[in-house]
């Protein structure tokens, strides 16, 4: 593109916005709205730098080796047993509440009658749970998974409850990423000889991913930043479980950990630095998430091409 074209791109850009705020100067109901959006955009952005600022002025001069010793102790503080038993319990919930909320959103999409009064229970059942506060989940496996099964607290009853609460999440994003595929690409797959098994497979849910992906990048910030319903059901002791007992053990995830070192008034250094790592860590977990969904449509489309 020569400097003559770049330069009447840029006069046509300009013309463009110029009659953009000229129509909206004639609609005072429609610039509100802008004025509205650009507001709320402002005031997210914002509150998310602010609380960045804030956890990494008062959580790195914080940030020391004791912080990060293996084994935690009244002196250290070590955050790292609580940092692998968040991991920990993030995959294992995920592994649970995946497999069975895309499931779930299959056959509500694809093989359900979209009219059946069950399938509008389950629907608003769903959205319901999704509503429900943590603590109430917190409760809930403390009855059941805690004493009513007998497991105590431990890892595999705060696992349990955490892939409770995250299944609404994944069953709702999966059915809106199966509901945004085109019928027109079921149809013509059908109209190839393929069956209803196969379409689902192959055609459907491919083009899902995405859309899955991004509900499950949402459910693992909701497990990694959960602490009532952990509490509840996993415990408080800054220990990796190991040996036979190690789905029995208590555990104290990263942001159980933030909050003991915060309630107790002694060590708020800590606690900020503890918070500063905890944001890292969703950070990176999100960018992994989201870089995986893209290589999965970057083969996906070769693949589309190829064929």
């Amino acid at each position: 593109m020569t400097a003559a074209d770049q330069h009447a791109l840029r006069r046509e850009r300009a013309l463009r916005k110029r009659l953009e705020w000229r129509i909206l100067l004639k609609h005072p109901a429609s610039l509100l709205m802008r004025l509205a959006a650009y507001t709320a955009a402002f005031l997210t952005v914002g509150v998310l730098l602010y609380l960045l600022v804030h956890n990494i002025v008062r959580g790195i001069p914080h940030l020391n080796g004791n912080l990060f010793a293996w084994k935690y102790s009244s002196e250290n503080l070590s955050l790292v047993p609580a940092l692998i038993n968040t991991l920990i319990m993030t995959a294992l919930a995920l592994l649970l509440a995946v497999p069975i909320g895309v499931g779930a959103a299959i056959y509500l999409v694809e093989y359900s009658q979209q009219t059946s009064k069950i399938i509008r229970v389950i629907r608003l059942t769903t959205e319901t749970l999704a509503g429900i506060p943590s603590i109430v989940y917190g409760l809930f496996g403390s009855l059941f998974f805690v004493r009513f099964l007998g497991w105590g607290m431990s890892l595999i009853a705060g696992t349990c409850t955490m892939a409770i609460v995250i299944l609404p999440l994944v069953i709702r994003s999966t059915e809106e990423a199966l509901l945004a595929v085109p019928d027109a690409w079921r149809e013509a797959s059908y109209a190839l000889g393929a069956g209803k098994l196969r379409t689902v497979f192959t055609v459907v849910l491919p083009a899902a991913i995405p859309g899955i992906l991004a509900g499950i990048i949402l459910a693992t910030g909701r497990i990694v930043g959960e602490s009532a319903a952990v509490m509840y059901t996993a415990g408080s002791v800054a220990e990796i479980p190991s040996g036979r007992n190690f789905f029995r053990d208590p555990v104290r995830t990263l942001a159980v950990h933030m909050y003991i070192l915060s309630s107790e008034g002694l060590h708020p250094g800590s606690s900020y630095a503890t918070g500063l790592v905890l944001m890292v860590m969703v950070l990176i977990l999100n960018t992994l998430s989201r870089y995986f969904a893209k290589r999965l449509r970057t083969k996906a489309g070769q693949k589309d091409a190829n064929e």
